[in-house]
């Protein structure tokens, strides 16, 4: 007992700017706790600069997000809007800068109100220099209706008319499965929140469908993810670095085209393509931005991605491209194509593609791929006009899904490619939901020590090149490279 003590007085003996520093290391339900001490601890958890409040932090005891009722959430719900709305009535106006206030709460009952007047009256009184709201929904998209994102939408509305100064002052803001019966709700949550730096969407409709002119002084990442406002034009975005525009199945040409973006840097683009839908010619989408990263995603299906020809105008749009990631390219078609990007990307530094079918997320009945109108011939055929092309930037080549079918691609790549340093072939991806499923095509990865020498030698036949050749398995992924994984 008299150890324990010892321990207590050692951290109460500590000051005060310490201790707020230690408590701001901890989610809000645990700081809070804290309280409980001493007179002391109220007050210094009253100082806090960083508030993170998420009710799926208050899960009740013995059980987990995995497994709460709606009962469960609607608990969890409350208990975040009364934490949020003691947290900041504890606190005295203008003492302590609060660096991040970021709560995150269901779109449900009374809640989104009370902690939107909770935030807006302490915007008011004391200088926060970042405020977040992730707002969720208690159906998820694919257990959502029709039904449900419109009565969404409508709740949402509410709050947002009733909480005009927080929203005024927020620097980040992620929305989920609303409809919006107003074409225009995307148009005033920018012109409203004109201090956002972050907009998220995901599954997010307006009733009707029209051109979207974006235009925001202070946004630098915007997303928009199985959304479907019409055309997004990002006409006028000075500070917009990353954007992500993620299937456009409804739509048979990409519904999204870029303005003044001059300081874009990387952009996302990934879907599911049927055989209706209309390729994208990347010279056309890109030309006047200076995009360093390129990610695009094609989920296992037809690619959509129109190879061209090197042109000036082609050269241009890649002009600044460092990295080029390719996700989900279907198995078993000729990547001969992939090597447009190569020819026009002059000074491209690193090229990754994952290669895979994923039975678990594909379309795998007959029937419903035929009514579905899913395209059966999934690649894309492509012929060099260059002869002995050589590009003298590209250092790093990242494979996942490798086989041995791919030894001429590498090879192609490795030919070119002068000053590679490193190749990265990563064996097939698993996944949990699928583990027990008989692959769609046996893997031929080289699986021992023997094997990987025999193919390494077969990529370096009669090629002089200094790269270094990695085969590795799923379990070995670098971090960096696990970052390339598109979700």
């Amino acid at each position: 007992m008299q150890k324990k003590s010892n321990r207590d007085d050692r951290l109460s003996a500590l000051p005060d700017d310490i201790l707020v520093n230690i408590l701001d290391r901890l989610n809000v339900p645990e700081a809070a706790r804290t309280s409980i001490l001493s007179k002391r601890w109220i007050r210094l958890s009253s100082e806090l600069s960083h508030l993170i409040i998420n009710a799926k932090d208050f899960v009740p005891e013995g059980l987990s997000n995995a497994n709460v009722s709606v009962d469960d959430l609607v608990q969890m719900n409350a208990a975040a809007a009364e934490v949020t709305k003691s947290m900041l009535t504890r606190r005295v106006p203008g003492e302590h800068t609060i660096s991040l206030l970021s709560t995150t709460f269901y779109l449900r009952d009374a809640v989104p109100i009370s902690i939107g007047h909770a935030v807006g009256n302490a915007m008011a009184t004391h200088k926060i220099e970042k405020a977040e709201f992730t707002v969720l929904t208690v159906k998820g998209r694919r257990q959502a209706t029709v039904h449900d994102i419109m009565n969404y939408g409508a709740q949402f509305l509410s709050f947002f008319n009733e909480c005009q100064v927080a929203f005024s002052g927020l620097t980040r803001l992620y929305l989920e499965n609303l409809k919006f019966a107003e074409s225009g709700m995307l148009s005033n949550i920018l012109v409203t929140c004109k201090k956002l730096t972050y907009l998220g969407f995901l599954n997010c409709k307006t009733e009707s469908l029209m051109t979207i002119k974006v235009e925001h002084a202070q946004l630098a990442v915007l997303s928009f993810e199985n959304c479907r406002f019409g055309k997004v034009e990002l006409k006028w975005l000075p500070r917009l670095t990353r954007t992500k525009f993620a299937f456009w199945m409804t739509y048979k040409n990409l519904p999204l085209s870029f303005g003044h973006v001059p300081l874009l840097e990387a952009v996302t683009l990934a879907t599911i393509a049927l055989s209706w839908h209309e390729m994208v010619e990347l010279s056309t989408l890109l030309f006047g931005t200076s995009v360093r990263e390129l990610h695009l995603g094609f989920r296992y299906e037809k690619i959509w991605l129109q190879p061209e020809c090197l042109t000036r105008r082609l050269a241009y749009a890649f002009h600044r491209l460092r990295i080029v990631n390719l996700d989900t390219i279907p198995e078993g078609y000729d990547l001969t194509w992939t090597m447009f990007i190569l020819e026009a990307a002059a000074l491209l530094e690193e090229f990754c593609m994952t290669v895979m079918d994923h039975p678990c997320e594909m379309e795998m009945d007959k029937e419903e791929r035929s009514q579905g109108l899913y395209s059966e011939k999934k690649g894309v055929e492509w012929k060099s006009p260059t002869s002995n092309f050589k590009h003298y930037h590209l250092t790093k080549l990242i494979i996942f899904c490798f086989e041995s079918r791919m030894i001429s691609h590498v090879r192609r790549v490795m030919k070119a490619a002068v000053n590679l340093k490193d190749v990265y072939l990563y064996d097939r991806l698993t996944c949990r939901l699928c583990r027990h499923l008989k692959p769609l095509k046996p893997t031929t990865f080289p699986p021992s020590k023997k094997h990987r020498c025999s193919m390494r030698n077969l990529l370096t036949q009669g090629i002089q090149s200094r790269a270094r050749i990695r085969f590795l398995s799923s379990d070995e992924i670098r971090a960096d490279h696990a970052a390339m994984i598109l979700n």
